[in-house]
């Protein structure tokens, strides 16, 4: 039941309505049953790696400053994580042409997205190096959530998810996205003396334990999720004063993996991954 229950996760939101089972075939910008298929199939995984990967990209300074002030967030919590959400999933199932179009759409939004941090630092939401960093840390939120709370995975399937995340990052912008598994350690070691606490840290966890994401009889859950991705965010963010006793209690860790697990066996019919696959079914079944 509780799968069922959180399949709003992948719902389109307004204006990303995309049809993923045609035309019969079509490839995606990742292969066909790919390790990122399986990743992108756990809507339970998929939010809490989604707000693990929020977490490092506000550390950012120029990254928090971009989000916070172009950005719908504090308006309406949920529709911008339905739609940043359902827009990995477009990079993972949705055939090659129409990700392509998305992305592109994307992209020119972002180039009226221009600033100043707090401190004086001009920014641009097109500039590579932070594009870099928000395909990164996404991805890191998306796997290493995978693997704690749904399906372990080895060194070698973390670093084949991110080498399934090239062709999606270059088309953004990311002009250095790492490859590998030991890439993005040291993508996170480099960047690691720029990142620092913020209160919209504190501000940015409110929101989405008390926001409408789930129904209010899975408020508990949802909450319980959030911990569960403060307490995967990997050092130093982990360790910021606006993260602490913010992780998971004692026994929870159990709880979500059983949730996350069961997320993985059981799958939910009429969402982007099935109707992927669908579009692949169809193909073999014409060619018989």
């Amino acid at each position: 039941m509780f799968p069922a229950s959180i399949r709003s996760l992948m719902n389109p939101p307004p204006g990303l309505d995309i049809d993923f089972t045609s035309p019969p075939g079509a490839p995606a910008l990742v292969p066909f049953n790919g390790i990122s298929w399986q990743i992108f199939a756990n809507p339970l995984t998929v939010f809490i790696g989604g707000v693990a990967a929020v977490l490092l990209e506000l550390a950012e300074p120029s990254v928090r400053s971009g989000v916070w002030e172009h950005s719908n967030f504090r308006k309406d919590p949920v529709l911008r994580m339905r739609r940043t959400g359902f827009a990995a999933l477009v990079t993972v199932y949705a055939p090659r042409e129409k990700a392509e179009k998305m992305i592109a759409c994307v992209v020119r939004m972002h180039d009226r997205v221009t600033g100043a941090t707090p401190d004086g630092l001009p920014y641009r939401a097109n500039d590579p190096r932070l594009l870099t960093w928000v395909h990164a840390t996404a991805l890191f939120g998306f796997v290493e959530a995978f693997s704690q709370y749904g399906s372990p995975l080895t060194l070698n399937l973390k670093s084949k998810a991110f080498l399934e995340g090239q062709e999606a990052a270059r088309l953004y912008g990311a002009d250095t996205p790492p490859t590998t598994w030991q890439e993005w350690q040291q993508l996170l070691r480099s960047t690691a003396p720029h990142l620092e606490d913020s209160l919209i840290m504190a501000e940015f966890l409110d929101l989405v334990e008390s926001a409408p994401i789930l129904p209010a009889w899975l408020r508990p859950i949802q909450r319980l999720l959030v911990r569960a991705a403060v307490e995967m965010t990997p050092p130093p963010v982990r360790s910021f004063p606006s993260l602490r006793r913010r992780g998971l209690r004692r026994g929870e860790a159990t709880i979500v993996r059983a949730m996350g697990r069961s997320a993985t066996i059981i799958p939910i019919p009429n969402l982007p991954p099935a109707q992927a696959a669908q579009r692949f079914a169809a193909l073999a079944l014409a060619s018989r």
